[in-house]
Order: C-alpha cells, then structure tokens, then sequence
C-alpha cells in the first residue's frame, strides 16, 4: 500500500510568544514562524506615493527584516499550506497581504486565519475555516497610512522651513494637540467666581438625638447663588430663628447596574486613572496577556482576548462559563435572569469582541505567581470588570427627604410633630428648603468584587422620619467654594475625548498620546498634559494655515470614511482624491504665507567654551541649553526646570529632574555637592506652621517636617485657604 505523504504547514505570526502559544496548541504537524511586525513599508526617504497615479504606493522590504524574510521564504517553498495567522485587525490584515509578497507565497498556498483569543477552541475553529486575504480591510489600512503619509511628509517639512528642525505634524496627532492646546486656553482665561454652600445638622427630637445633614436647595422656592461671605451670613441669622419641619420623605429600590467589560479605550482610561498606567504601557502589557504567558505545568497561555477592539460583544460561551463561576463562588441570586448584553455606539470595527479573559476559572491570585507585577494588576482588573458586567445589579435602599425651615412656624419646646395645617400653611413656597439623601445596600449583586464602592456606596444612613416630625437644628455650616475652570486632559481623558469626537480607532490613542509628548508638544506635570510653548506655535501655525486639517469634525468624518473602506461601501483611491486635492491648493498657500518663528529663547547665559549666548533647546529627550553657535560649537547642559521651593538640606533651589526611565523627580540644583532629591512635587510656598518644606501629597499640600496638611489646588498645586464664616453655630450653641 502506497504512503501518503504528511502535509508540511507552515503558520506565520508577528511574535515570537505567539510561536511558544500557538505550538502548544498546534503540536508538532505545524511549523510555525515569526515575522515580528510588519516586515515591509513605505520608503522613508521619499513621499512614496504616486499622487499621479492614483495614489500608487511603493513598498519596500525593511532593511531590519530582510533576515526575517529570507527565512520566512525557505519556509514557504517548502510548505504545501501556509497559514497566515496574524491579527484580527485592520492592522493584521495588511501584514498578513504584505508577507504574501515579502515572502513569495503562491495564492494558492496561502490561507486566513483570524481569532480573538490563543485558547485552543477559538485556534482549532479557525484553523478550520481558512480564508482569503480580506482586501476592504487591506484597502482601509492602506489608505489611513497613505492619508498619514502625504500629511506627515507634507507638512513636517514645512514646519521644519518655518519653526525648527526635527518637528513633525501628523493627522490625528495635531487634532489632538488643538485640544490639549484650546483646552489649556480656556483654563487661563477662566475667571473663578467665588459661591457660598449652606449645610444643617439636625437631629430627631427624642433621647438618643440622632443627626444628619441636610443641604439647602432653595430660598423662597427659588434656586438661589450666594455670591459672598456677607450674603452666607445673613442666611445663617436667617436660619439661626427659622423652626424645622419634615416635609416629604420618599422612599424607592434602586438598581445599580454593572459596567460593560473593556474595550480599548475603556481599558486604557481605567489602566491610567487605577494604575497610573499611561496608554502605550497598558496596550505592552495587554499584548504579552493576549500573545501568552507560561503557566507552569500549563505551560504558555493566552489570558485575554484581543485588545484592540470598540465591540462589547461578549461570545455566549464565554457568558455561560461566568456565570458557572458566578453560581460556585457567590451563589446563584448573583446571577442575573438572561444574559447580558452592551451594545457598542456607532460603528463598530477591529476585533469582534470585548476584552475579556480566556477563561474565567484564572482567577488573578492563583496565576499571580507567573505573572510580573504590571501583568497582574492589568489581569486582574480586566478579570474583574468582566465578571462584573456578567453579575446580577446591586439593589439599594434609597430615601431622599426635605426639611423646610421657616420663621412662620411657632413650635413649642416640648412639639415633635406639627399639624397638617401648619405645614400646608408654609409648604408652598417656604422660606427655605433643605435636602437630604441617603442609602443602605440592600443587595450587593456585582459590588461584590468592588469592597471600597460598597463602603462608598453607603454614604449618610438617616434615622427613621416622618412627614410633619419636627427637628432641632444641630449646627449650621456654611462653606466657600470657587467655580473651576474645566480641568487639564490627563491621557486618560484624552482618549476618552478622542473616542467621543470619534478621532483615531483603538490601535491609535497610545502611539497618538506618545508622539506629541516625544516631540515636546506636550509635557506631563502631575498626571496632567500641559502644552508646551512649541506646542502652542506648533498648534497655532496649523489652525491658521490648516484650518480643515486640525478640525475634529473633518478628522472624525474621515474615520468613518476609513469605516465605510472596510465594509466595502466605499473606494478608497477615490477618498484619497477627494482630500488630496484641496491639501495640496493649501500646502502651496501655507508655504507662500507662513512667516518663520523663533522658539530658541536664550537663558541670558554665555557659552563657556565659545563665549556664545546659551538657549533652550528640543531634542528627541525634551528640552536641554545648547550654544546658539551650533554646529561650530557643541557644547550642551542639562535643562533644569526650577520649582521655586528652597532644598531644606543647603537652602539651594530644587528642580525637576528624570531618571534614566523618565519618572519625574526632584532635587537640588547644587547636586553633586547636595544630594537631596524627592519624589513629591515641591511647592514654593514654606509651611504656615514650621517654615518647612510642603511637597503635594494624594492631592493635598503636606509638610515633610511637621506633616502639616492643607488643600491644594489640583491645576495650580497652589495651597488653598477658606475663608471661615462667624457663623458656625447652631441654636443650640447660640441658646
């Protein structure tokens, strides 16, 4: 009998831990190699696309992967089947349709394989149902790269002719700088208005005298602005005389649904405000859960689905073995009746699914000791907000009741309720109006896994009332506040503004939010991004001569175009023409009319080696002082950005300072003489009791020497001081 001959199958991925995973679940009749990224591109040292001919790209194999391909094409001549298993996503499907040239696969060896999680079911399914190369999702891909490409290569030079060499503006990332930019415009033209808060303490008339605080609501059945310090008084004498009477006490079950489970921006948004995670660090560390890790005995396993995604689908499958868990851990009532479904705004593209785990049974702390720290905490959060969103609501208690307080009211000492007609005398528009909420979880449901939101949840508990019950007043406590400017986009929040205004995708906020920082458009001070003086010239040249460019709405309008290429409603040559042809009448004005700016400023120091003035500078590491003289002289020094507090140890100035990984701290500028350093910003203002040194501290200003402690101003880290009103006690205290 005549031997049939094996099938040699060749599987080609983009990481070498994709390899380790995917052979564990493949076993030995694949031979499965890595590409390590896209292994071909654009020319870098040219547009590289034919504006004449319809947008024609040339690509070239990258001079770092010619090894990669040259092997990756031994295997292919002697494989019978090659299996492309990159990405999910645009972005893989544009790899996947350039390694058929790169590595010279015949059409008829190649096959498609896409799955939104390395476990072997979502594996062996796919492996199972090869396709061919999607080209709507090559074609979307290619034309937001060559969109990329004519606006980078473009305009970049352009500002390198009128501002400085080494700039760049991109399509997106210059949208994203102008809010960051008109953002930090509208906070310095903000004009705080000062506003007064009134509060009661009032307690049931009965033994045990139980409190609780209501708010003032209305004066006279009006809503009311108490602009000062004055007009806050008076309302307290006011109320100092006024009788408290229950009006209406409502009472009503709420439930408190779960969030839905990630997805990209989602993930990077809570990463960033949990962890302090900024979005390139959550995406590093979503990949090696998504590629695998090794499990010991287990060997490597993929722990989530694919990370870049906008979907909130979840596959039933994955609901079902929730909710298995649901019932074993906490009990079936936690389960809620069907299975829940999120759905996703607008148009919904990349992968297919929701970020989740690939098996609920990992439970984080019995993995944990596999896991690197970043791995474990990003696991474990992404575990729990998909075991939320597949648990049953909590139910709450709430009670929300109003007071009127009012000098119409003649109550004696010893009265606890008044009539009906007393109250009905006053109750339509009384002279004042207090409220007070409170709630009791009555059933936890998903908050369960959330202990510190159920101990936030629980907030005031009242004491039992009734309408008609009157109350003594306790103590009054009126309060100063100012009103806020909108406050600065952490990277957080941009990605959540970004996501809203509907620019950029999933694969993009992280290498957004990263550039405009590496190319000091951008800087972070305390979590917060704070244009830069190169970023305002930057932004503002663009908007002048690029209005439709850097305009959220036309950016947003193309991604939806990049939307519609992808669902094949769409021609991609013919969007390119569309925008091609008024950026280029644009380009040329820009090039006519844009005046050349100056960002060197001089320190007022002299070079001490050519005697030259010093400037500041931007390098790919921010900003440092060069000789103006360059190139003839190259003498550099560090730039020290000065905070105005004195070093407690010598009495020199402490500046900003960056370790070698680029964590921000602070020490003295007469380093190496004093090495005083501090990972706490300084404030400039000493300590009001000790003269000591205040540092900002979990968002108050603390002293390192007394530990004096006061609030601080989350824009300005100035310390903030109240005003404390004459009029603090109640009528008690006045009696």
């Amino acid at each position: 009998m005549k031997r049939v001959k094996a099938m040699k199958r060749l599987v080609i991925v983009e990481s070498p831990t994709k390899v380790r995973t995917l052979g564990r679940i493949l076993g030995g009749d694949y031979t499965i190699k890595a590409s390590k990224g896209h292994v071909r591109d654009l020319l870098k040292s040219s547009l590289s696309v034919d504006v004449e001919n319809d947008f024609k790209p040339t690509y070239r194999i990258l001079r770092e992967k010619r090894d990669v391909v040259k092997e990756l094409r031994k295997a292919v001549k002697k494989a019978d089947e090659v299996y492309l298993a990159t990405d999910p996503d645009r972005e893989g499907e544009a790899i996947a349709w350039h390694l058929t040239f790169a590595a010279k696969i015949p059409k008829e060896k190649a096959r498609r394989v896409a799955f939104h999680e390395i476990t072997p079911p979502a594996v062996k399914e796919a492996f199972a149902h090869p396709r061919g190369i999607d080209m709507q999702l090559v074609n979307a891909q290619q034309a937001r790269r060559i969109l990329d490409r004519l606006v980078g290569y473009e305009l970049s030079p352009l500002l390198w002719k009128k501002v400085k060499g080494g700039l760049s503006a991109g399509r997106v990332q210059s949208v994203a700088l102008r809010m960051i930019v008109e953002r930090e415009r509208e906070i310095a033209a903000f004009v705080p208005e000062e506003y007064w808060t009134i509060q009661a303490e009032l307690a049931k008339r009965e033994k045990e005298r139980r409190s609780f605080i209501a708010e003032l609501i209305r004066i006279r059945g009006e809503k009311f602005r108490l602009g000062s310090e004055e007009e806050a008084q008076r309302v307290v004498e006011e109320l100092k005389r006024a009788s408290y009477v229950v009006a209406e006490v409502r009472r009503q079950k709420k439930k408190r649904r779960p969030k839905p489970p990630f997805k990209t921006s989602t993930m990077q948004q809570r990463a960033s405000s949990l962890l302090h995670f900024s979005p390139a660090r959550t995406m590093q560390v979503a990949q090696q859960l998504y590629e695998g890790v090794e499990l010991g005995k287990e060997g490597q396993v993929g722990l989530i689905t694919y990370m870049r995604t906008d979907s909130l689908h979840v596959a039933e499958t994955a609901q079902r073995e929730a909710r298995q868990f649901i019932a074993r851990k906490y009990g079936e009532e936690f389960i809620p009746e069907k299975l829940p479904q999120y759905k996703s705004k607008g148009r919904t593209q990349e992968a297919h699914e929701a970020i989740r785990p690939t098996s609920v049974w990992r439970v984080p702390e019995l993995i944990k000791g596999y896991l690197t720290r970043d791995q474990f905490l990003l696991y474990e959060l992404i575990w729990k907000r998909f075991l939320a969103s597949q648990m049953a609501p909590a139910i709450l208690d709430t009670t929300s009741v109003d007071v009127i307080a009012d000098r119409r009211l003649e109550i004696a000492d010893d009265e606890s309720m008044v009539s009906p007609q007393q109250l009905s005398a006053v109750s339509c528009k009384p002279d004042y109006l207090f409220r007070a909420t409170g709630s009791v979880i009555i059933f936890p449901g998903f908050l369960v896994l959330y202990p510190e939101a159920l101990q936030e949840q629980k907030g005031q508990v009242l004491p039992p009332l009734s309408v008609r019950e009157v109350l003594d007043l306790v103590r009054l406590v009126p309060e100063q506040h100012f009103t806020k400017p909108p406050p600065r986009y952490s990277e957080a929040s941009l990605v959540k503004a970004m996501e809203e205004a509907g620019i950029g995708r999933p694969s993009t906020y992280a290498p957004i939010i990263s550039i405009i920082q590496k190319r000091g458009y951008v800087e972070k001070e305390n979590e917060h991004l704070v244009p830069t003086e190169l970023g305002f010239v930057v932004n503002d040249l663009l908007v002048e001569h690029f209005p439709r460019i850097v305009d959220v709405n036309f950016t947003a309008r193309m991604e939806e175009q990049l939307d519609q290429i992808a669902a094949g409603e769409l021609e991609w040559v013919g969007m390119l023409r569309e925008f091609w042809e008024p950026f280029k009448q644009t380009l040329r004005r820009a090039s006519e009319r844009m005046k050349k700016i100056e960002v060197q400023k001089p320190t007022g120091e002299r070079c001490p080696e050519c005697g030259a003035p010093l400037v500041v500078k931007w390098g790919r590491y921010g900003k440092f002082i060069g000789c103006s003289n360059f190139p003839r002289c190259k003498f550099t020094k560090p730039y020290l950005k000065p905070t105005g507090a004195k070093c407690p140890k010598c009495g020199g100035e402490l500046v900003e300072r960056k370790t070698k990984r680029g964590r921000t701290f602070y020490g003295c500028s007469n380093w190496p003489d004093c090495d005083f350093a501090i990972w706490q910003k300084p404030l400039p203002q000493p300590c009001p009791s000790c003269g000591g040194l205040m540092v900002v501290k979990e968002g108050r200003a603390e002293c390192i020497r007394c530990g004096f402690s006061q609030s601080v101003d989350q824009q300005t880290t100035k310390p903030v001081g109240s005003k404390l009103s004459a009029g603090l006690q109640g009528a008690d205290d006045e009696a």
